[in-house]
């Protein structure tokens, strides 16, 4: 039997323990989420970011769960609810940002919008349809809506974009990592990652032709997660900075007028920035990451806002999330373009990466960063470099990736692609 007037830490631990001793469960902070006297912290906490969690019902499971022996078959049920109820809880939130209220935090703004004068700057689809650089429309044949083929000095311009991103991020020590596009659901779920409901953002493949509990990968930055699961690594090892490259699938979709046209799309290519560090390290590593996105940003001439972003945009991992929106001249308004967020060991308890200290072993931080995301990127760079006179001049650092070019101009090599109806 279990006495239900455990107090100290170290019986805490062992009870933790000993519900989250198999690898494939997360090792939730029972020590703070399971003590009475951070209810109203964590409630709190859970209204601030509008997220799903009920602290009350993780406190009665809880002590149902002290009165019963543990091999007992009601105990063995009630553990498995209590894992559930825990895994709904978001993460705690960083101080300065609980003020926010529902409004960001203007960090800093960078570099000036550009003056168009007289010219009235045209959109992204418009230009790219002028000089023949893009087609989206009347793909059914391959990928259908929310889908784009980009075209000759385009898709250049997108290899540009990777290979002086990457090319900065080995500069920075940076380990290039190539990742896998499909993934099982522990992984995406231990990432903080929502599957098989409504609102899903994530892609599953069939299970009767591919095999059961396989996904498309969202983001790098669950790959990269995975790679280190159930990891062990020495203090002098850390901080670790990884990057990747990769395809991005996205099942959203949306009628906001703003986010039309290729701003939301279902696949992308993402450069992705991903830290591990000490819980001592990882505020400062996020500052080290927000620099890094606008160190890659300004010299391409893109007028920017830095936001701290408050506690209902953080979603379930982050502690704090810094995004960065460009101004979009064409749309005549602001566009993300990149985030970056501190997880702290939300992820790493639940994926058991820790490193190794003195006293024993300790989870690790994870951080993760956007260090380019294609599409809004070529969004910005065409509406605020495009010329009346029909070209696009390209931002002096990526000429060197583009074999020198200085502008991209009307595509005539490839012609406009047409579907002919056949006829039966």
């Amino acid at each position: 039997m279990i006495s239900s007037r455990l107090t100290s830490k170290s019986l805490w631990r062992k009870l933790s323990k000993q519900f989250y001793s198999t690898v494939s469960l997360p090792d939730i902070d029972t020590i703070y989420y399971c003590d009475s006297k951070n209810a109203t912290e964590i409630k709190e906490n859970i209204d601030l970011r509008k997220g799903v969690g009920d602290i009350n019902r993780v406190l009665d499971i809880y002590n149902s769960l002290l009165k019963l022996p543990d091999g007992d078959e009601g105990y063995r049920r009630l553990r498995e609810d209590l894992y559930m109820e825990l895994n709904k809880l978001p993460n705690r939130t960083h101080p300065a940002v609980q003020n926010y209220k529902d409004q960001p935090h203007l960090v800093h703004e960078i570099n000036a919008k550009r003056n168009f004068g007289t010219c009235t700057p045209l959109q992204f689809s418009e230009i790219t349809d002028r000089l023949n650089l893009m087609r989206t429309d009347k793909l059914g044949n391959t990928c259908g809506n929310k889908s784009y083929y980009y075209i000759a000095e385009l898709a250049e311009l997108e290899e540009a974009l990777i290979k002086y991103t990457v090319s900065a991020l080995l500069s920075k020590n940076f380990q290039l990592v190539s990742v896998p596009d499909i993934l099982s659901s522990n992984v995406l779920k231990s990432c903080g990652m929502t599957i098989n409901s409504d609102r899903t953002q994530i892609y599953s493949l069939d299970p009767v032709h591919h095999g059961p509990d396989l996904y498309l990968s969202g983001t790098a930055e669950m790959s990269l997660a995975g790679l280190l699961m159930n990891s062990l690594h020495t203090k002098e090892q850390l901080p670790l900075k990884l990057a990747a490259v990769s395809r991005c699938y996205r099942a959203e979709t949306s009628n906001v007028v703003e986010e039309r046209g290729t701003y939301r799309v279902h696949q992308f290519t993402k450069v992705e920035m991903f830290a591990v560090t000490t819980p001592e390290q990882s505020d400062d590593m996020l500052e080290y990451l927000r620099r890094t996105q606008e160190e890659l940003f300004a010299p391409l001439n893109i007028h920017m806002r830095v936001l701290d972003m408050p506690p209902h945009e953080l979603g379930a991992p982050a502690y704090r999330k810094y995004d960065i929106e460009a101004w979009m001249p064409g749309r005549n308004n602001y566009g993300e373009i990149s985030s970056c967020s501190n997880c702290t060991d939300y992820q790493s308890r639940r994926l058991h990466i820790k490193y190794a200290q003195d006293d024993g072993t300790k989870y690790v931080h994870t951080l993760n960063g956007t260090a380019c995301a294609i599409p809004r990127m070529l969004i910005a760079l065409l509406e605020t470099h495009q010329d009346p006179k029909g070209k696009i001049f390209i931002p002096e650092v990526l000429q060197p990736f583009m074999n020198g070019k200085e502008f991209i101009t009307k595509n005539n090599k490839v012609p406009k692609l047409k579907l002919l109806k056949i006829k039966k």
